[in-house]
């Protein structure tokens, strides 16, 4: 993984999700600087937080000149690997893009092996998977938590939000929002929560 290696230590058994255990109770990293929530922790880089918001300016003239395009937005590239016919993939690479997030896009009919050669565990999969600036991204994780990922740099393989939660990025069913966390994982069984989503 480069610079993101992870060094949380030897992996450990896998871990069935909805039963991830704390940072805490794993023993890893071994420093925690920041707290999700109670019972829920893990250890970022210093760093700025950058706003998940579009910055749109005002000419001299009064008009718009525009919102911010994914060039001037400063994120690194997204390459996201997803199904020709997946209809929720599509909706959340517009999602990212809205973000201001660069996309590129591949179709594959089986994912399997991409999942695997980048360390997303089955119990953590969904149906796309994107890499970022050294980082996987499995699954509908909202774009804002991608922002705090590059921003922050955690020493972890990345994020994932498994399964398809109702309400989350391109799930979007009417008001309704299923709570589901954000997790990060070290590709060697290690997950821990990174953000939890509440429901509506």
């Amino acid at each position: 993984m480069g610079a993101h290696e992870s060094t949380w230590g030897p992996a450990r058994p896998r871990t069935r999700i909805g039963q991830i255990p704390t940072v805490r109770s794993l023993g890893w990293p071994p420093a925690i600087d920041t707290i999700d929530r109670i019972g829920a922790m893990t250890r970022f880089k210093s760093g700025a937080i950058l706003a998940a918001t579009l910055a749109c300016s005002v000419t001299l003239l009064g008009g718009w000149s525009g919102c911010q395009s994914a060039e001037s937005s400063g994120y690194p590239v997204m390459v996201v690997h997803k199904t020709p016919t997946c209809g929720c993939c599509a909706k959340w690479i517009e999602h990212v893009k809205a973000a201001g997030f660069e996309v590129k896009v591949h179709d594959h009919q089986n994912l399997s092996q991409i999942k695997l050669t980048n360390g997303v565990d089955r119990q953590l999969q969904s149906c796309h998977t994107a890499l970022v600036d050294g980082y996987v991204i499995e699954g509908h994780v909202p774009a804002d938590q991608i922002i705090r990922l590059v921003t922050e740099k955690p020493e972890v393989k990345g994020l994932a939000v498994p399964g398809m939660p109702i309400g989350s990025p391109g799930m979007e069913q009417g008001p309704r929002v299923q709570a589901y966390d954000v997790l990060a994982f070290d590709g060697k069984g290690n997950a821990a929560v990174y953000k939890s989503i509440p429901g509506s």
